[in-house]
């Protein structure tokens, strides 16, 4: 009887485990050229966020066909839905100051990794 209360008691202590140190998961990362094409909407209105500029270098590259060279093909943001995400996953995952504004001034290359966390998806978004 003991071994069946010691048994139990060992899964519950690894279930409980598991699931606090369950780890976020890579889902994608891709690299992209901020070129001026990149700095405005398709209203021809210049670009003041973030990520705005990674929403419309993503609809530039996937919708558009506007592609520069540096800027690689994700599966991610091919879907419209997903680009509308962009603010809050940029918001809830890491862009540095410089980082932001270097990519605002444009004439850069990014680099994107998209992370699936407990919270949701985001990105961390860094300037090479």
């Amino acid at each position: 009887m003991r071994t069946g209360i010691f048994a139990a008691a060992c899964a519950a202590v690894i279930m409980a485990s598991t699931g606090a140190a369950q780890a976020d998961e890579l889902l994608e990362s891709y690299g992209a050229y901020i070129g001026q094409d990149d700095l405005y909407n398709s209203s021809n209105e210049r670009l003041t966020q973030p990520w705005q500029v990674i929403r419309q270098d993503r609809a530039n590259v996937h919708r558009f066909g506007v592609r520069q060279p540096g800027d690689d093909i994700d599966g991610f943001f091919a879907s419209a839905r997903n680009r509308e995400l962009a603010e809050r996953m940029i918001r809830d995952g890491e862009i540095g100051g410089s980082a932001a504004r270097k990519l605002l001034d444009g004439d850069v290359r990014i680099h994107v990794d998209i992370w699936r966390g407990a919270g949701g998806d985001y990105i961390n978004v860094s300037v090479d």
